[in-house]
């Protein structure tokens, strides 16, 4: 079953996202990024207020390529209780570096006996970031040995959505490489509730939102909805 996968700030928004009916709540700070990292108390808050063992993401940042701060940010996250980490891969130039990136994380999750699942994250616009081509993820993902990808995007200005970069040959392509090396895939990046219909068809494992299901700044239950009754169907 194809996962939602809803993005909150706060305590609040994440009991709104659980009560709308989220797979998965993903913590993160948008102040800093697409994948910008929450403070440590505020990941603290979030998982106290959420059922045990419900799933939660959490994102460690836009990361420049720092392996070692990586991997620290990592622990910490998943010693707050995170059932996956997000790597952002920002700083990473070359398939080489996004791998010892996620490759780091990984060997700190294994050598700490850390649960955490690692998510090797890309960003559609990545040419005017002068990143790596998330189409090349699975292929990283594959050779660090994290367990999913995730393709999102840096610049949300106005209506860009991961649609606005990334073609769905290239999206589907994409995750049939994933999920073919055994790893997951996870498609976000200012979707609307009419988008979500498209990754799913796409064959997404997991489709994150945040903007298409926030009313006057905030997440919002009756939104997060409608969106798991996309998914869900």
């Amino acid at each position: 079953m194809v996962k939602l996968m809803v993005s909150v700030v706060a305590r609040a928004e994440a009991l709104e996202a659980l009560r709308g009916g989220a797979d998965i709540i993903d913590v993160k700070n948008p102040g800093e990024g697409a994948l910008g990292a929450q403070k440590p108390w505020v990941v603290r808050e979030i998982m106290e207020s959420l059922p045990r063992g419900f799933e939660v993401s959490v994102a460690l940042g836009d990361l420049p390529y720092l392996p070692g701060t990586a991997s620290l940010a990592a622990v910490g996250a998943a010693l707050l209780g995170a059932s996956y980490v997000k790597v952002g891969l920002l700083g990473a130039r070359s398939l080489e570096e996004a791998v010892q990136m996620v490759r780091a994380v990984k060997a700190s999750m294994e050598a700490l006996n850390l649960k955490a699942k690692v998510v090797a994250c890309g960003y559609a616009d990545y040419a005017e970031l002068g990143c790596l081509s998330p189409l090349r993820l699975p292929e990283a993902a594959y050779k660090a040995e994290a367990e999913g990808i995730l393709v999102d995007v840096k610049r949300k200005d106005g209506n860009l959505n991961l649609f606005s970069f990334l073609g769905e040959e290239d999206l589907r392509r994409l995750v049939v490489e994933a999920q073919s090396f055994g790893g997951f895939a996870a498609l976000a990046g200012g979707l609307n509730l009419e988008m979500l219909e498209k990754c799913v068809r796409l064959g997404a494992d997991v489709v994150g939102i945040r903007r298409g299901v926030l009313t006057n700044g905030r997440v919002s239950r009756s939104l997060v909805a409608q969106a798991a009754s996309i998914i869900h169907r």
